[in-house]
């Protein structure tokens, strides 16, 4: 079925109303703390809402139905451990936080080793960050410029024009709130999704259980023995390291990474934002459960094809779907995409601010001038994300399991570093910093030497930067 005049009036309806929304429900902003924190008067229940939005949102829509329509839905394990990781965030991570009036993540670092390990954990998180998202943004434009038929370096850069608007003019008050209205959408779209899957089988949901029992489609649960050491190792989707790497990449991304702790920190209060963080644990199950059912649900339609798991839903929604379904279920993949990539342009430039150009350049600028940087800031990083996009356009991989490797990469490092501020009071500046570089060269040879899954990368990384840093400490080879 061809996209109608109808579907085309309700994306583009969608897309500019989200920008007009957004830039409104923003207010004005007269300091970089309104602009980056909101006032520090945001609700715990929104922001709850708000990390939901950010952490999974495209990825979610478009590469989980496609990873289960290829495999099963052993990808729920990991989930689990993304709930103990916020726990273990909320226990002990946001205390720490709070004790200070902390403006970013990486402020703690400095209370704790000093301004150089700030600096470099601030880069890190800039680096991966940019690439992550870059991953995120191309996911985003595969529906795009499938149904526009329009190349899609012009639907990526449409798409962050539109998530550009409202962070720029808004700031951080405006990506939460208009996160709340997009998880909804997004969310009742892949229900809605599901419901016309279900009509249009022959058999209903009989048919999705006769379809999935043959391969074996809903295995939720893989202890991994099957295939020895090396294969339980190799595969991301066991039991053991899904849940173990599910709570330490939760760990990092919750309690390390910018995009994540600016929304806390939004929050007045250190029981507001372990209420956010916790509550948001529990949902993101039951949202990644939708989205792997649902890919389950398009194996039983299609069966077995031979083209990238990523175009599996974009397909189902373009040559299934009724006109005017379409256009709402693609409002909802927008409404996925938007909050990622403003959550992403308004982390990287408050980061960029906060963490480097305030501390090195900006001491003795006004509040005015503060503000105006950071604004000239949130449109680079808005440039630099559509660079990133397009160098991953060209991968046939999954893109969820690009993304979250490209974050395993360097979380490592940078959760051990903080593990090390809050359990550690032997280890100084520099062998913090030398732990961190360990962890992320460690981590080098286990992406391109081993075929070790990527939910063992984070633990990997920590226990390279602990072990690293607390020899060095232990036998003084820096004294």
């Amino acid at each position: 079925m061809d996209t109608s005049t109808i579907d085309y009036v309700i994306i583009f309806a969608f897309l500019i109303g989200i920008a007009g929304i957004g830039s409104l429900s923003g207010g004005k902003q007269k300091t970089v703390t309104d602009y980056f924190l909101g006032s520090r008067q945001v609700s715990w229940w929104t922001v709850c809402f708000a990390i939901i939005a950010a952490e999974t949102s495209t990825l979610t829509f478009i590469s989980i139905p496609g990873l289960a329509y290829l495999t099963n839905l052993n990808f729920l394990q990991v989930t689990f451990g993304y709930l103990i990781g916020r726990i273990i965030v909320a226990k002990y991570f946001l205390p720490a936080y709070y004790k200070g009036e902390l403006k970013t993540a990486y402020s703690f670092l400095e209370s704790r080793f000093g301004s150089k390990t700030r600096t470099f954990a601030s880069i890190v998180f800039i680096v991966t960050r940019t690439a992550a998202d870059g991953v995120r943004l191309f996911a985003t434009a595969i529906p795009l410029y499938l149904i526009l038929k329009i190349d899609p370096v012009i639907a990526i850069v449409m798409i962050a024009i539109i998530a550009l608007i409202y962070t720029y003019t808004g700031g951080l008050k405006a990506v939460i709130k208009v996160d709340v209205l997009l998880m909804f959408l997004y969310i009742g779209s892949a229900i809605l999704a599901v419901i016309y899957l279900i009509n249009l089988l022959p058999d209903g949901w009989t048919s999705v259980l006769s379809s999935a029992s043959v391969d074996n489609k809903f295995s939720i649960l893989n202890l991994g023995f099957n295939n020895g050491i090396s294969g339980f190792f190799s595969d991301p989707y066991t039991l053991i390291g899904g849940i173990i790497g599910g709570a330490f990449l939760s760990m990092a991304s919750h309690g390390t990474d910018q995009l994540i702790v600016q929304r806390l920190f939004s929050i007045k209060n250190l029981k507001g934002a372990q209420k956010a963080i916790v509550g948001s644990g529990f949902i993101v199950i039951v949202q990644f459960a939708i989205f792997l059912v649902l890919g389950v649900m398009l194996y039983a339609y299609f069966g077995p094809l031979d083209t990238r798991s990523d175009e599996i839903f974009p397909k189902f929604i373009i040559e299934a779907l009724p006109s005017g379904v379409t256009g709402i279920i693609i409002a909802g993949l927008f409404a996925a995409a938007m909050s990622t990539l403003a959550g992403s342009m308004s982390s990287l430039s408050s980061s960029a601010m906060m963490d480097i150009y305030i501390p090195f350049f900006g001491k003795q600028l006004d509040e005015d001038r503060k503000l105006k940087i950071s604004r000239i800031l949130t449109i680079t990083w808005a440039i630099l994300l559509i660079f990133s996009a397009m160098i991953f356009k060209e991968s046939s991989k999954a893109v969820v399991e690009i993304a979250l490797s490209i974050a395993s990469f360097t979380y490592g490092g940078l959760l051990g570093t903080f593990l090390l501020g809050l359990i550690s009071k032997k280890v100084k500046q520099k062998e913090a910093l030398i732990g961190f570089t360990t962890g992320i060269v460690v981590m080098v040879f286990v992406i391109f030497l081993t075929d070790i899954g990527w939910t063992w990368y984070t633990l990997i990384g920590v226990s390279a930067t602990i072990i690293s840093s607390s020899i060095i400490t232990k036998f003084g080879f820096l004294n």
